[in-house]
């Protein structure tokens, strides 16, 4: 396929968007097709890339972000219904890197990152087509420091991560780098954009400051900054939770604390937005803002005390759901569409190995947005770590646009990040998501067989059970 072509479906394909029903062919089901390629010729019109990875950034908080929206959403293409595939940073991390669902990838929990097979990686397939890459802020959870991280040429990575004065490895030597993590992110990323003016070799940027995480430390200049007032939603004051897992309900989180938490994430973001118009000005001044095909979005969404609880890691909207925004001009991506397909974390591998010309060798779950591809629904699934009384119990759930059914398991992971247990079920949630968006009334509550079937929970279940063993 020519360049001109493939910009084509590009463009068709974003266009298209919710409207699209008929479904491209999976990327995996090209694992046996020829390895990882690009031609010289193809390489000078091969976009640049950039992911940028925000940490615990829910939706609704497009206020601390208006730069980036102004650019990427407002420019580019807002998708409405992205998702995470796993509700917590490495695995989602480790999904973006390999465009597969956790259970293929392997990183399951946050102390087991190296069970990802680093062949799969997009950073692989860059490298070895020609591409310069780097990384630049957070990589994945228990990474040791020491220990540079594969197929990027280029990295500043943070271990330990946190906001101020952090230890980093850069380049290979580990050493403490006063300053505010964001900006000593944003300032390495733009010495690496730099390059571009000298160096002809498209280039991949994977970009991933601590915000919004906890302990949610702004910089100096936003500590003080007002935040517009939010006073909750119905899922913040559900009076009866006594339908919901156990977990659930014995959860304290309240409305103030959700509001003061709201206020700590917001006032790190503005630093964010920062650094992202910095990377805008940047690609401008070299001419290169045209042909980049940039990614913006968090590595999973966080609840505000939705249903009491005050984290993320649950199959509820706020936590599976996050801002999703892409831009890319020169592919036809660059003019403010808004795109209502549902999106996961688990497709933005595939849509940068489209835009590049690369054929994976390996197989992939997600499916490239340069097509007209949409899913009519996402699995989405979290595995509970050892097994430590209370938190959330392993759980998948089936998402669509209109209906969420979820299974928790007698599953958690092991030291070495393995599963392990009985997989009996132990609870269930259906939920209306056109009557009842913010899952106030799980319907499998005291539920008879036939309201089961006729919920259609049987073959929910069973959708559920073949998109688990896939």
């Amino acid at each position: 396929m020519s360049r001109n072509d493939r910009n084509l479906v590009g463009r068709r394909g974003f266009l298209a968007g919710a409207a699209a029903v008929a479904a491209a062919p999976s990327l995996g089901a090209l694992a046996a097709a020829a390895p990882a390629a690009a031609t010289p010729a193809a390489s000078a019109a091969r976009p640049n890339i950039l992911v940028i990875l925000t940490d615990d950034q829910p939706k609704q908080t497009e206020w601390a972000t208006p730069k980036t929206v102004a650019w990427l959403a407002d420019q580019g293409v807002r998708f409405t219904a992205g998702h995470v595939a796993t509700p917590l940073c490495a695995p989602s991390r480790s999904s973006i890197f390999s465009g597969r669902q956790a259970h293929n990838h392997g990183v399951l929990d946050n102390s087991s990152p190296y069970n990802l097979d680093q062949h799969t990686t997009v950073q692989r397939y860059l490298k070895q087509a020609g591409y310069r890459t780097g990384l630049f802020g957070k990589y994945l959870n228990a990474w040791h420091a020491a220990d540079n991280p594969p197929h990027f040429e280029e990295w500043l990575l943070e271990s330990p991560v946190v906001y101020n004065d952090g230890t980093w490895n850069d380049n290979g030597t580990v050493h403490a780098i006063p300053g505010y993590s964001t900006t000593v992110i944003k300032n390495r990323t733009l010495a690496f954009l730099d390059k571009a003016a000298t160096d002809p070799r498209p280039w991949f940027a994977f970009v991933a400051p601590k915000a919004s995480h906890e302990p949610n430390t702004p910089e100096a200049k936003y500590a003080d900054t007002p935040v517009p007032a939010w006073n909750g939603r119905p899922g913040v004051t559900e009076p009866d939770r006594s339908d919901k897992p156990d977990f659930i309900q014995n959860a304290t989180g309240t409305l103030a604390d959700a509001q003061a938490l709201r206020r700590r994430q917001l006032r790190t973001l503005l630093s964010v937005d920062d650094a992202v118009q910095a990377f805008h000005d940047k690609l401008a001044a070299l001419g290169q803002l045209e042909n980049t095909l940039v990614f913006y979005l968090g590595d999973n969404g966080y609840t505000w005390a939705d249903h009491g609880w005050l984290k993320k890691s649950v199959p509820y909207r706020p936590s599976i759901e996050v801002p999703f925004y892409v831009s890319w001009p020169a592919g036809g991506l660059g003019s403010g569409t808004v795109d209502n397909r549902i999106v996961a974390n688990i497709d933005i591998a595939p849509t940068i190995l489209d835009a590049a010309g690369i054929t994976p060798d390996t197989p992939q779950d997600g499916h490239s947005l340069l097509t007209g591809y949409s899913r009519d629904h996402l699995l989405v699934e979290w595995w509970k770590h050892g097994t430590a009384a209370g938190g959330p119990h392993t759980w998948s759930s089936y998402v669509s646009g209109t209906e969420q059914y979820t299974e928790y398991y007698q599953i958690h992971t092991d030291a070495a990040g393995k599963p392990a247990g009985t997989g009996s079920v132990l609870f269930r949630e259906y939920y209306d998501l056109v009557n009842d968006p913010h899952q106030l009334t799980n319907k499998l509550y005291q539920a008879t067989p036939q309201d089961e079937q006729q919920l259609g929970i049987p073959a929910l279940a069973a959708a559920l059970a073949a998109d688990r063993s896939a």
